[in-house]
């Protein structure tokens, strides 16, 4: 080895890099975070979710198209059971967000919706979750088990957002890494001229 490397060891790997006065150095430390709601917790709002939607169109909707003698049998998505029980079910999604965070299956669970980059959702944060998103993860199922497989349990509606679902009253204690950086003296060294 060279005088001028020397190596750096680090608890993650070691190096060999040119000397340097001032190294970066790293303080640790430890921190609780929200711990995220995982795919079957999650799964099983969905389902109550589901349930409170199917007895919202059952009991407003369909007693509709009979007293006004509609068609119910419609097997198209255009036809106009089909709409009304899609836009039902994307509102309810996007005003249960919007307003309390949750939703019903969300509330019986303990879990809510955050936003990872800021404090407060946005209503266009929620409406690219709940009505963009959500359309995605119920028309291709595979999309929606990513939450299963992900760090922070994060659909591809919440990447879409910037958002995940957390547990209100669990958290988790992570331990960080921070950099801490040494000020480097601005003097020039003396010389000696002869």
């Amino acid at each position: 080895m060279n005088e001028s490397q020397e190596t750096i060891i680090s608890n993650e790997h070691t190096s060999t890099s040119p000397v340097q006065k001032d190294p970066a150095q790293f303080e640790m430390y430890d921190r609780f975070v929200p711990k995220p709601a995982g795919f079957w917790t999650r799964f099983w709002a969905y389902l109550i979710d589901l349930i409170v939607i199917s007895s919202i169109t059952s009991i407003f909707v369909y007693p509709l198209f009979r007293i006004f003698e509609w068609d119910l049998q419609g097997t198209t998505w255009y036809a106009p059971i089909g709409i009304i029980t899609s836009l039902i079910f994307y509102l309810y999604f996007v005003l249960m967000t919007l307003f309390l965070k949750q939703t019903v299956g969300k509330m019986i669970f303990g879990i809510r919706v955050i936003s990872s980059k800021q404090d407060k959702l946005s209503f266009s944060t929620i409406l690219f979750r709940e009505w963009i998103g959500r359309f995605f993860s119920a028309t291709i199922w595979p999309l929606y088990w990513l939450i299963g497989f992900t760090p922070n349990k994060q659909g591809v509606h919440d990447f879409i957002a910037d958002t995940m679902v957390i547990h209100e009253q669990a958290f988790e204690k992570k331990t960080f890494r921070r950099v801490i950086t040494t000020e480097r003296s601005t003097e020039l060294p003396e010389t000696n001229s002869i």
